[in-house]
């Protein structure tokens, strides 16, 4: 039989040792892996921190953008677009303190690049770390952008700009207008913001809005809505960034008052002009080539019987100057389609507050293109061109009153016009 001799003690000693050297190795990885599993610990709850405050900077920028594209539909300035963001945007939980905001319009990349309707906001903010600054002392860097574009809307050939006259447009007397595939709009915020006064006054439209409130009679005809829309939002002027003809002294004068005129001073490439000042009355046959006709003083007037033709021209109306074309006048007007002033066939200074035109035709009249007398009330009446279906008649004033029989179009494709959209409205793209 084998003999097996057995060390009782030594195998105890080597079991303690064994143990004791167990202990001491998994102190060590404790000592090693501690620091790790508490920093991981407080680096997640802090990167959930991040996460919170990048949201509430997301939606800081969200609001600021939205803010910024209703204030730019309404044609507010750039200082004022950031303004309203930065104050929007502060509501929100943002503090400039802590960061920057920067508005573009149009944004400069990314898909609406250069896009006129749209507008960004990019918000930056930093943190200080909490956890994580054991592995790094710098803040943590937080960016935020929004994009809001300003879409659709419904083409109107009748605005009245004012934001409180009381009446913005009104249809007088037994006036007959039908507006054929476009809208009317009022930005004024009065209780009679559009007014139909009497009973006898029509108007059919495919639309009409209005900032404030309107006043209406059962001839009100309307043949895209199926009601006024009240308290709708401010219809932007599309011509707010024309430049206004300046140097007016050195544009020659004319002396005739009838005849044809041919505009020879060369105002700006492509554009030639022709000066009247202390102008009366226009008689006879008139014809004007194309060109920039400035009327610097006095009024525009035409005895009964006359007839005023011309294409690809703008009237300019400077220094208080005022147009008085009444009914027994025949206007066949169109504006040029290319150049600084392309669909503008009258265009009043913005200095020329508080006094009225009057551009009201016979029966037989067209006026093409824009009436633009941002700052003055304007008398309206005449009618777009008929044949083919087409036609392209805007007019915007101060305030606008449509008197007579007018039938307006809206088929501007090619009448150089500039889109006047109402009933726009803003939408978060980015």
């Amino acid at each position: 039989m084998r003999q097996i001799i057995q060390f009782p003690h030594l195998k105890r000693r080597w079991l303690h040792r064994l143990a004791s050297a167990e202990s001491g190795a998994a102190a060590v990885l404790a000592a090693v892996l501690f620091p790790a599993i508490i920093g991981g610990i407080g680096l997640g709850s802090e990167a959930g921190y991040w996460y919170l405050k990048q949201r509430q900077l997301q939606h800081a920028a969200d609001l600021a953008a939205h803010a910024a594209g209703t204030r730019m539909r309404s044609g507010d300035s750039d200082a004022t677009l950031y303004t309203i963001a930065r104050r929007i945007a502060g509501k929100a939980g943002y503090t400039p303190q802590a960061g920057e905001l920067v508005l573009h319009t149009p944004p400069l990349d990314g898909v609406y690049a250069n896009n006129e309707d749209a507008v960004e906001v990019r918000l930056t903010r930093q943190i200080p770390r909490m956890f994580s600054g054991i592995f790094s002392g710098a803040p943590v860097a937080l960016n935020a952008e929004a994009v809001a574009l300003i879409r659709d809307g419904n083409e109107a050939c009748v605005l009245a700009l004012s934001r409180d006259a009381s009446p913005g447009v009104k249809l007088s007397g037994s006036s007959l207008v039908e507006l054929n595939g476009c809208d009317l709009a009022s930005n004024s915020l009065a209780a009679d913001s559009i007014l139909m006064s009497g009973g006898s006054a029509s108007l059919s439209a495919g639309c009409v809005y209005s900032v404030g409130e309107i006043v209406e009679t059962t001839r009100l005809t309307l043949t895209e809505c199926a009601a006024v829309k009240e308290y709708a939002s401010v219809t932007q002027d599309p011509y707010a960034s024309v430049p206004e003809p300046t140097n007016l002294a050195a544009i020659p004068l004319a002396t005739d008052r009838t005849g044809t005129f041919t505009p020879t001073y060369d105002y700006a490439p492509g554009v030639k002009a022709m000066r009247f000042t202390g102008i009366d009355k226009l008689f006879g046959t008139v014809t004007l080539d194309p060109g920039l006709y400035v009327i610097d003083g006095g009024t525009l007037h035409a005895n009964a019987g006359t007839t005023i033709t011309g294409t690809g021209v703008t009237i300019f109306l400077a220094n208080g100057a005022t147009v008085q074309l009444n009914g027994t006048a025949i206007l066949n007007l169109s504006p040029p389609t290319t150049g600084p002033y392309s669909g503008l066939a009258f265009f009043g200074s913005r200095s020329s507050v508080g006094v009225t035109h009057q551009v009201n035709g016979n029966s037989g009249s067209v006026v093409e293109g824009a009436v633009y007398f941002p700052k003055s009330h304007i008398q309206f009446s005449g009618n777009s061109k008929t044949s083919g279906g087409g036609g392209c008649t805007q007019v915007i004033g101060n305030t606008v009153e449509l008197t007579g029989n007018s039938s307006l179009r809206s088929t501007c494709q090619a009448s150089g016009t500039r889109d006047l959209l109402a009933n726009r409205f803003v939408r978060l793209v980015e």
